[in-house]
């Protein structure tokens, strides 16, 4: 037998699925910024060990001289994403959602045995009730990941008229640097959240589109048969 289990309401799917592109644009454009000034590498005195975005990739995305239009679809977007954001965090914290994403005091021992389940050192998942103890952190990190992203964002675009806020942040370069680390966050979190998603099945992709999953009731046992008596 089969039951269906409703798990997410239609404003959560509404926001995640909106967020999603958005990120990704925003991303994009983002590069397309970044081709103007490439600060960023790993190195140990002269010796440059890794450099972020060098010119072959630059080259093979064709990232190359598009400035001006990385800088309008970044700034369009950008309040796309600021309204999307806004409306997520009102909708959780109105309607009670926040209870199962905001991390508890037994979430970070939950995500080291999900985490240890996942890399198949452990065979039996955690019991959770929504969100496990990983998801629970990780959705609270990108939360506060877009606020940080938000503030070093307008504190980068507009120095002088946020001057207080680029003097928060740590001043031009750091906030520069802020926003890009922050960047390099969201790219990770897709990579380890699409593995997961792949890892975990169809069944939970069907849930963040139509809400529900199908699970399969496992059976009642059945009473043991009685002994026949025995004749002495």
């Amino acid at each position: 037998m089969k039951r269906i289990v409703h798990k997410h309401p239609l404003a959560i799917r509404w926001f995640h699925w909106i967020n999603f592109p958005i990120l990704v644009i925003m991303i994009w454009s983002g590069l397309l910024i970044y081709w103007a000034y490439q600060p960023y590498k790993i190195q140990i005195g002269d010796v440059v060990l890794f450099k972020f975005f060098p010119n072959w990739f630059i080259q093979a995305l064709n990232l190359r001289r598009r400035l001006a239009e990385g800088m309008s679809w970044h700034f369009v977007f950008m309040w796309l994403f600021t309204i999307n954001g806004i409306l997520y965090f009102l909708y959780t914290f109105l309607s009670g959602e926040w209870r199962f994403l905001l991390p508890n005091k037994h979430s970070f021992r939950e995500a080291w045995l999900v985490t240890l389940h996942d890399l198949g050192l452990r065979k039996t998942a955690p019991p959770q009730v929504k969100y496990n103890g990983a998801q629970r952190i990780a959705y609270t990190a990108i939360l506060v990941m877009g606020f940080g992203s938000l503030l070093t964002g307008l504190a980068i675009y507009k120095p002088t008229q946020f001057s207080w806020l680029t003097t928060l942040t740590g001043g031009y370069e750091t906030a520069r640097l802020l926003h890009f680390a922050l960047t390099i966050g969201y790219v990770l979190f897709f990579v380890i959240h699409i593995a997961q998603v792949v890892r975990t099945g169809w069944n939970n992709f069907q849930a963040m589109v139509t809400g529900f999953e199908v699970e399969k009731e496992r059976p009642e046992s059945s009473p043991p048969t009685p002994s026949a008596p025995v004749n002495s």
